[in-house]
């Protein structure tokens, strides 16, 4: 249960959250989208509109003050300290283009109640094959150790990504690859690729780069549930 949950919710914000409405780089039917917007609130990383707001707002200044997750202010304050600081430089304007969609503003709406069914999936998925004590293990194990490790995970692209690592891409910032972070989060480790290409769908352009996202993302549109796959190429046109 702990690594199926980890794959599905460490999925819905690197698909869901980053790549589809933060980037935009690519596009799917409404149900698939929904399906994404559950499992990334799964993750308790807050809702699909301040997430990719954020995101986009990182992007846009990167090292810098208005940076929500400056790597310049260290490791500690990328990872998660960042959480625990008044944002001087929130700025609804990132989320406009979000608040526009439906489907976000339905996910945003709802968000405490998907974040209780993803942390009661567990428990009664426990609790149906070993009573109480099965329940109470799974939720501890699946439930909250999986939101931390996905947590986490995630914080390393923040914080790792922007410190330690290779930067065959350009150096306009501080953004690094690390094939490291890339199998804890399916993909997104190819971070200095990715700030170089935003809206590319693939974090990791060849074909053995390990991103299980963008494989997802091609899978879909095999089967006609994704469209409009951008890449770098493609956006140069």
């Amino acid at each position: 249960m702990f690594a199926v949950l980890y794959v599905v919710t460490g999925l819905g914000i690197t698909v869901g959250y980053h790549r589809l409405l933060a980037h935009r780089s690519f596009d799917c039917l409404p149900w698939v989208k929904a399906g994404l917007l559950i499992a990334g609130g799964w993750a308790l990383e807050n809702s699909a509109l301040k997430w990719a707001a954020d995101h986009i707002r990182h992007h846009a200044n990167c090292d810098q003050e208005a940076d929500p997750y400056n790597a310049q202010r260290g490791f500690w304050f990328s990872h998660c300290g960042w959480l625990f600081f008044k944002d001087m430089h929130a700025d609804d304007k990132y989320a406009s283009r979000l608040r526009q969609d439906p489907l976000v503003m339905w996910q945003h709406r709802y968000y405490l109640p998907i974040v209780l069914s993803g942390l009661a999936l567990p428990f009664v998925v426990g609790f149906l094959y070993n009573g109480w004590i099965g329940g109470l293990g799974c939720f501890l194990l699946a439930g909250v150790g999986r939101t931390f490790a996905v947590l986490n995970s995630t914080f390393c692209i923040n914080s790792v990504c922007h410190l330690w690592g290779r930067q065959p891409h350009g150096q306009a910032d501080s953004s690094r690859d690390s094939w490291l972070v890339s199998l804890l989060t399916f993909g997104e480790g190819y971070h200095n690729y990715h700030h170089s290409y935003q809206s590319d769908y693939r974090n990791g352009p060849r074909w053995y780069n390990f991103d299980p996202s963008k494989w997802l993302i091609f899978t879909l549109s095999l089967l006609g549930l994704a469209h409009s796959l951008r890449t770098a190429s493609s956006d140069n046109k």
